[in-house]
């Protein structure tokens, strides 16, 4: 069995580049004494970025290629020399293409415009040099920040066409003989059912606007529906979402079935079942019905026959033969004008339909964006993405750069949420995996346990001054 050479959905599993560390290094240059920090920051890890590309019709690249990781950052050094950025890794997309968390099934991205960027996994920050330390309290700092490790993300590619007018019918409808016949597209044709396997687009030219400016229309032609579609008989659920963003539905309706026993009416009856099972919202799009293969006998008497009973339901329907041609202008100019009348009522320009589970809000937290609570070993824990990257930045075996910690996380008020949810003088808190014995500054303790301290404090000093013999 060959390769695929479509590939509509796949996985992605994307990680940024590291950051370089920063450097410890002091001035050596000659008659000047004591010569100051100049560690240079590390460079910040490239950025893993996907990028709608129209010349990009398939995500195959990636699902052979599942893995990708952007380029590390370079090390800072002496004289403030700061390292290079790692390149961005920018990964082409076809448009249409929606991103998905893999675990949660959240969107997080629809790249529907030729251009647009998402930025998959994004880069670690460089780490700073000994130089950005310095101030007047610490004239001369010896500890310097690593780079930032980058995170790994596991992410759920699809592809959903964007076309203007969806072709829906039963296998061997003639929907693609349809659509090479409107436009430039060559699938394939065969004469017998499943020979459509992937889905097709073409462009034709609707007719003009009132003001002259030509109607271009973009055709989708997927595979075949048959009923039970949406529970996943046949290729229809694999494929049903590439018609989610039309504008127009056209339903091709076989007037002459290989099956004896088929009623082109039935047939529509069972194509609206399964595009409602689907998403209910497909029915609400303008909808247009073709009586395909007038040109054999058989075809124009049954389509002289059900026109009327189609017709006198609210239909509107074409008569059309995709071999000769036949009809084909009406239906051409038709579809040109449903699509223009959407396109006006949605605003003038071309939208995108996207169901009300595509909509993700990020909301940005007003309080800390940090959590206490208990961590398995039953120590506390403080949990979030800024104070964790403190602690992984710094080289906790230096005494120096642990008194620098405990002033950013006293300062970001990590020590009074500590006290706030019980934790005491000598409790272990784990902070990004690391251990550290719990040491708050006197005004964060409640009044009795301060007084506690101050009394342990006093009784060292006593014992230091009268020795026990």
């Amino acid at each position: 069995m060959g390769a695929p050479s479509f590939v509509d959905e796949c996985s992605l599993h994307a990680r940024g580049g590291d950051g370089g560390n920063g450097s410890v290094s002091f001035r050596r240059e000659s008659h000047v004494p004591r010569g100051g920090p100049d560690g240079g920051d590390g460079g910040r890890g490239g950025d893993v970025v996907l990028v709608a590309d129209h010349d990009t019709a398939s995500l195959l690249t990636w699902h052979r290629e599942p893995h990708q990781r952007a380029a590390d950052g370079t090390h800072g050094a002496g004289m403030g020399r700061t390292g290079a950025a790692g390149d961005d890794l920018l990964l082409p997309v076809p448009v249409g293409t929606v991103v998905r968390d893999r675990a949660t099934g959240q969107v997080l991205a629809d790249l529907i415009a030729d251009g647009q960027r998402y930025v998959a996994a994004r880069g670690g920050r460089g780490g700073r040099g000994n130089a950005s330390f310095a101030n007047r309290h610490r004239r001369v700092p010896r500890f310097a920040e690593r780079g930032e490790k980058a995170r790994e993300r596991s992410l759920r590619l699809e592809l959903k066409l964007i076309a203007d007018v969806g072709l829906v019918g039963f296998p061997s409808a003639g929907k693609s003989s349809l659509i090479s016949r409107l436009s430039a597209a060559t699938p394939r044709v065969e004469a017998w059912p499943f020979t459509t396997l992937t889905p097709h687009l073409g462009v034709m030219r609707g007719g003009q606007h009132a003001q002259g400016a030509p109607i271009d229309v973009v055709l989708a032609d997927v595979p075949g529906l048959i009923e039970g579609a949406a529970e996943g008989r046949g290729l229809g659920l694999r494929f049903l979402r590439h018609i989610e963003r039309c504008l127009v539905l056209l339903h091709v309706l076989d007037t002459h079935p290989f099956e004896a026993d088929r009623d082109p009416v039935r047939d529509l009856e069972v194509l609206r079942a399964e595009l409602a099972a689907h998403d209910p919202a497909l029915l609400e799009r303008p909808q247009l019905v073709v009586l395909n293969k007038i040109d054999l006998p058989d075809g124009q008497a049954m389509a002289d026959l059900i026109r009327p009973t189609l017709e006198a339901a609210g239909e509107q329907v074409l008569e059309v033969s995709a071999v000769t041609g036949a009809g084909l202008d009406p239906l051409r100019y038709r579809l040109g004008a449903l699509v223009a009348a959407e396109r006006e009522r949605q605003g003038g320009v071309r939208a995108v339909l996207a169901s009300e589970d595509e909509v993700a809000l990020r909301l940005v937290p007003s309080g800390p964006d940090y959590t206490v609570g208990r961590h398995a070993s039953g120590a506390f824990e403080v949990r979030g993405e800024r104070i964790e990257r403190w602690v992984q930045m710094l080289p906790l075996e230096d005494w120096e750069a642990v008194r620098y910690l405990q002033g950013r996380l006293r300062r970001a008020g990590v020590e009074r949420a500590l006290v706030a949810a019980g934790a005491r003088t000598g409790d272990d808190v784990v902070i990004g995996g690391v251990v550290f014995g719990f040491t708050p500054d006197l005004e964060d303790l409640p009044p009795d346990e301060r007084a506690a301290v101050l009394a342990g404090e006093e009784d060292e000093v006593a014992d230091r001054e009268d020795p026990q013999p």
